[in-house]
């Protein structure tokens, strides 16, 4: 069941979404919704793949490091352009 949700973001972010969604051609809509469940998704270390394995360990990050909030300022800056 699909549910209707508003959001309030800058119109440039807007505007450069759906031209993002638009060369890729999906919706809008649907790249939220993939996004929004790769951010939700329960980590577990039986869906990484081996190669991805084998690199675990190879750097050392902060403890308070998170990949999703430094995978989105990457995404926001390389849209905003």
């Amino acid at each position: 069941m699909t549910t209707k949700l508003t959001l309030t973001l800058q119109q440039s972010t807007i505007e450069s979404a759906k031209e993002f969604a638009e060369k890729n051609g999906r919706s809008l809509s649907a790249i939220v919704e993939s996004y929004l469940k790769i951010l939700t998704k329960k980590e577990s270390n039986d869906e990484i793949s081996p190669k991805v394995k084998n690199l675990l360990g190879v750097i050392t990050l902060p403890k308070d490091f998170d990949y999703k909030n430094d995978l989105l300022d990457e995404i926001l800056k390389k849209h905003a352009k």
